[in-house]
């Protein structure tokens, strides 16, 4: 009895090869549109915890499943106001506060504010022992609710929602939409000297929830 796997054409596998490559091509494309993507740091505005020309994974499903929460790093679509491109440009902050949050700058020991907890930020910018400030000026805000504050860690560096406050008064354009968020950047994988996963800072941990 010849055994009918033995009968398979000796060139069968050539003719499989376009599919075999079309199939993998398509599943690479929806896991970028879909689940994960690369991206490359092109600023210093997240010094030194992403640094210039560093590569990050982002995981562009989990917001699908739940609202972006603090303390994480995103990339998102920025406005236009932010951007100055009105087709859009990818921008990567963290998450200060959300909707209903009031974030207060600053405490006496100039700190954040957030829904009356201070906040400890040890991945601010810090060079030759001089630390950026949580903020250069004094604010009060309110979150709307399905928007985002986001700052980048590298304060003095960065065009995120303080400056956009400071120049417009505006929340709607100091802040950003919660559907304009890509995905939750998790870890860092290039250089191999700098591979690390970016978590939540503690101190995010002990914020309440808002009032109200």
């Amino acid at each position: 009895m010849i055994d009918e796997q033995t009968e398979k054409p000796r060139n069968s596998f050539w003719r499989e090869l376009p599919i075999l490559l079309g199939v993998a091509i398509l599943v690479a494309v929806l896991v970028r549109a879909f689940v994960l993507q690369t991206f490359f740091i092109p600023s210093p505005s997240m010094e030194h915890t992403l640094d210039i020309d560093d590569r990050v994974l982002v995981n562009k499903l989990v917001y699908h499943f739940r609202s972006p929460e603090r303390g994480e790093i995103v990339v998102f679509r920025a406005p236009a106001e932010w951007s100055g491109n009105p087709d859009g440009e990818d921008f990567i902050k963290r998450v200060i506060g959300v909707g209903g949050d009031r974030v207060v700058c600053c405490d006496e020991q100039e700190r954040l504010v957030i829904n009356g907890q201070p906040l400890d930020e040890p991945y601010i910018y810090s060079q030759d022992g001089i630390r950026d400030p949580a903020a250069d000026e004094d604010f009060d805000v309110t979150i709307p609710a399905d928007r985002l504050w986001v700052m980048g860690d590298h304060r003095s560096a960065s065009g995120d929602s303080l400056e956009h406050w400071q120049r417009s008064q505006d929340l709607d354009i100091a802040t950003i939409p919660e559907d304009a968020v890509v995905g939750r950047a998790f870890t860092v994988f290039w250089p191999v000297d700098r591979a690390k996963w970016l978590t939540v800072p503690d101190g995010f941990d002990r914020i309440p929830a808002p009032q109200g």
